[in-house]
Order: C-alpha cells, then sequence, then structure tokens
C-alpha cells in the first residue's frame, strides 16, 4: 500500500505523532486522496476514514477492497465521527483541514480560479453554492464574511464590487468572481493572488468548516482512549488558532485553581496532555517541494483519563 497517490503535508511528523503500532484503531476524518490512511494501514493500523465528498469516497472503493477489511470508509462530516463509529474507542485521529488537491485540480468543482468553472465550492455536492452566497447576500453581510473568513483587509471594496458587477448579471462563475476581485483590489505581482482570501472566505462559509472542525475536536475528545493521539494539520491562522485554543483549554494553560479569586469554579480537570514543541511546521525541504506545506501547522496532544468535556 506504499504507491500513494497523494502525500500530505507533515506525514511523517503526525504519523510519530499518532504513534502507530499494529493492532491500535485510528480515525483519518479528512480522508481526502487517502494519504493518511494508507500510511497508517502501511504501519500495522486499522482505520476508520471519513469525508463528505462522494467523490473522494468513490475514489477510495479501490484501497478499501486492498486493505482487507482493515479499512472502513464512510461518507459523512467529520463532525459526524461519533456516529460513524457508535461505540468503539480509538487510539488516534488525525485531521488534515485543508482542501484536498482533487477538488482544487476540478474546475467543475469551483473551488480554485485557476481554472474557469461553476462557482460551487460545495465538498458534499449539496447545499447552497458559492455562487448562491455571492448573488445573494447583502453588501454589508458580504463583506462581513470575506473579511472574518478570509481575513481580507479589503472586505468592503471587493463587496462593493461583486454587488455592483451582479447587478447587471450573475455571478456564476470562478474566473468572473477571481476578475472582479482583482480588479477591485489589485496587488503587487509578487503577492498572492487578490482573489486568495475571497475565495477562501466563501469556501468556509459553503462548508461551514469552521464550525465542523470545533465540532470534530469535541468529537474525538470522546472517541479517544486514555493515551490516545489527536492530531491536527492546519493551514491558515482561522484553523490553527481554533486548534490552539481547543488544546489550551483541554490541557489545562488557563488560570491554575490556586490563583481563582473568591467564588470562582475551579477549572475542570485536563483532558489532554501537550508534548512539546508545538506547533510543528513543515521542513525546509518539504516546503520547497510543495508550496501547500509553508503555511502548515501540525498540534497534537495525548488523550488523559479525565472525562470528556461537556459540549
Amino acid at each position: 500500500m506504499s504507491d500513494a497517490r497523494h502525500i500530505p503535508v507533515l506525514l511523517a511528523e503526525a504519523l510519530d505523532a499518532l504513534a502507530i503500532a499494529p493492532g491500535k484503531r485510528f480515525i483519518d476524518g479528512t480522508f481526502g486522496a487517502g494519504g493518511y490512511t494508507r500510511a497508517i494501514l502501511d504501519r500495522g493500523g486499522d482505520v476508520l476514514a471519513l469525508d463528505r465528498d462522494p467523490t473522494a469516497i468513490a475514489a477510495g472503493q479501490a484501497l478499501v477492497a486492498e486493505a482487507g477489511g482493515r479499512l472502513k470508509l464512510v461518507e459523512t462530516r467529520f463532525s459526524r465521527m461519533e456516529q460513524a463509529a457508535g461505540a468503539d474507542k480509538y487510539d488516534g485521529v488525525v485531521l488534515d483541514i485543508g482542501v484536498s488537491s482533487m477538488q482544487f485540480d476540478e474546475a467543475e468543482r469551483g473551488f480554485s480560479f485557476r481554472f474557469d468553472g461553476p462557482l460551487d465550492m460545495r465538498m458534499s455536492r449539496n447545499g447552497r453554492s458559492a455562487a448562491d452566497l455571492v448573488n445573494a447576500l447583502e453588501q454589508d453581510d458580504l463583506a462581513n464574511l470575506i473579511y472574518l473568513y478570509g481575513e481580507e483587509r479589503a472586505s468592503r471594496r471587493i463587496a462593493r464590487a461583486i454587488c455592483a458587477a451582479r447587478a447587471t448579471a450573475p455571478i456564476t462563475t470562478t474566473l468572473r468572481l477571481a476578475e472582479i476581485v482583482a480588479r477591485a483590489n489589485p496587488g503587487r505581482p509578487q503577492d498572492i493572488h487578490p482573489a486568495t482570501r475571497t475565495f477562501q472566505a466563501l469556501r468556509i462559509a459553503v462548508n461551514e468548516e469552521l464550525d465542523e472542525f470545533s465540532r470534530a475536536l469535541e468529537g474525538a475528545e470522546r472517541l479517544l482512549k486514555p493515551g490516545g493521539r489527536l492530531a491536527v494539520v492546519t493551514f491558515h491562522s482561522l484553523e490553527d488558532r481554533i486548534a490552539k485554543k481547543f488544546f489550551a483549554d483541554r490541557s489545562g494553560r488557563g488560570r491554575a485553581a490556586s490563583r481563582l479569586l473568591p467564588g470562582e469554579i475551579a477549572p475542570p480537570e485536563p483532558t489532554f496532555v501537550l508534548r512539546p514543541p508545538q506547533p510543528v511546521a513543515a521542513s525546509d525541504e518539504e516546503a520547497r517541494n510543495n508550496p501547500r506545506a509553508r503555511s502548515a501547522k501540525l498540534r497534537w496532544a495525548e488523550r488523559l483519563a479525565s472525562p470528556a468535556r461537556e459540549t
């Protein structure tokens, strides 16, 4: 199973964090092209793999057959991993919080402005699309979305340009939206494409990615055995802040009980312990070979025996 079609970012570091061994059971919450799942299987682990994208599920059936009963592949959101796992407990959970290269490379999915295609961006291929948001949201709401999820300082100017353009004709393709954004907010040649942050914001909103991520972290906490590992790879600051805050909160890195003022409630027992150094970044070599790795961060922790927190 070593002929993986796709090598995910920080693969070796994440596998080491998971402490994979034969007979252990793992959840790959973001199956994608199957890179993490293949590597876990190669090291002797069994895998419950999840993906909300029906295309990824279909493409993964060959690996299911090859794994000889050691891989179960389920079409579902990773926020619903508990429903997929049932009553079982696991030795590790890995979450690679990024859009797979397959999705970016398929023009008809509408994730990328490198190709002209429908303005879609839906991972599960149902629900409202990016075109629905772009053409229906009020200008202020659209500007807030681009600012909050894309961290785009020119969000107001971009939203005005989008609303002016859609008054002439609906915006339905990736290249038309990218051209509108680029005219409203031209960048320098050495900068990222001017539409990058706007596309990121729309993708996050369409797929409810940040809420999904938070719920997945809580689900992993409930599913892990004491001593189990949770490894998370993020690619931008919004995701990394959620992971950092979760691990800080669950490891008891807030105020100590001895520092509480009279009448305050002592914090709950930690549910995870962090192992330094954190976060783990890609090596210079990996960053040179794979541009996606430049912004990637791995955070991981080991589950303690304390009961999982209430949601």
